[in-house]
């Protein structure tokens, strides 16, 4: 699950259910602040702020929320000061959320945020104290307004991003298991090749699109290869992948793989501008033999590279410059929760 999916859900107009979202942290947390689940009238859920420990409590909280009211519940896992979920989870630390039904303002903001990461935009999702109740607002990600400067106090804010697009050039026998596990991972994969029998429904599934085109320069061209994008030349033809290369390096995508030995690698970048990009030869060094485990070393180097960016544009951050983070355990939590939310 990413944002993707929460924002799509919520976004429906048949959702019924609440949204959980990370306010604080101390100590040990699974999810930083920022981070948001849905919880579904009928008990689904989509995502999660822990390994499953929370989640059974913030259902039960969920499903007594009234319209238009809000919970902050803050949990401590230090058997020293909660000797009930302490002891029972045993992770030390202490986490506040704030729960919310998805109703009024707050679907209206999904809405909004969800049209905009569809377009390609980072936004956030700002939250208000106005009165006792919580306004929202959705602004640019790297936008220095903050929503309504009427006095009201800024609480926690979730950080929302598109999915990143992966080209994978070459649709030989390692592209499907590489289509696969990228789309499950949140990547929007686009398949190219100039065998345009290879590019099925069948082959790959999970695929959101299909283009081939006579040279690298045309399909570089064609699919707008730009600097969000990650490409992979899979093709195992040298003369075509270098041709594809050529082309992309221009562009200078986040990300470009080659698939590989070291000796092929150097092959194909001979004479051209060094570019930190390259990833060269693809994938986390595992040992991996065969398609499908080749396919999760390149897959952990997907997720490495992504992490990274997400960590630069300040991913599950609290008001765009807080981390939400604060020394000194459960009880300065609980007082930074109680002087934030009244």
């Amino acid at each position: 699950m990413d944002d993707w999916d929460l924002l799509r859900e919520a976004s429906d107009p048949s959702f019924r259910g609440a949204m959980a979202t990370v306010a604080f942290t101390a100590g040990h947390a699974y999810r930083k602040a920022g981070a948001a689940m849905l919880l579904h009238a009928d008990g689904r859920r989509t995502g999660c702020i822990s390994p499953g420990c929370l989640e059974d409590d913030l259902e039960q909280r969920a499903a007594r929320l009234g319209r238009g009211k809000w919970e902050l519940v803050t949990y401590h896992l230090d058997p020293d000061e909660d000797p009930i979920w302490g002891s029972e989870l045993g992770c030390g630390g202490a986490i506040t959320v704030l729960l919310e039904p998805v109703a009024g303002g707050l679907r209206r903001a999904l809405r909004g945020a969800w049209a905009r990461v569809r377009a390609g935009e980072a936004v956030r999702l700002v939250r208000f104290m106005a009165g006792g109740s919580i306004r929202h607002a959705i602004v640019p990600l790297r936008s220095d307004d903050a929503g309504p400067s009427d006095g009201t106090g800024a609480l926690a804010s979730s950080v929302f991003l598109p999915r990143p697009r992966l080209v994978l050039f070459g649709a030989g026998a390692d592209a499907p298991p590489i289509c696969d596990i990228a789309a499950r991972i949140g990547f929007r994969v686009t398949v190219a090749d100039w065998r345009e029998h290879l590019l099925t429904p069948g082959r790959f599934p999970l695929a959101e699109s299909f283009t081939t085109a006579p040279s690298g320069a045309e399909l570089a061209e064609k699919l707008d290869v730009g600097p969000a994008d990650y490409v992979l030349l899979c093709s195992h033809n040298l003369r075509r992948d270098r041709d594809v290369l050529e082309a992309v390096l221009v562009r200078r995508p986040i990300y470009v793989g080659l698939l590989g030995s070291k000796k092929r690698a150097a092959a194909l970048l001979d004479g051209l501008p060094a570019y930190g990009g390259v990833r060269a030869p693809v994938g986390i060094p595992i040992g991996a033999v065969g398609p499908r485990e080749i396919a999760v070393s390149i897959a952990a180097e997907l997720v490495s590279v992504r992490s990274a960016q997400r960590k630069a544009l300040g991913k599950e951050a609290v008001r765009h410059a807080d981390s939400g983070r604060l020394p000194g355990g459960g009880k300065r939590i609980a007082a930074r929760a109680r002087e934030t939310f009244g």
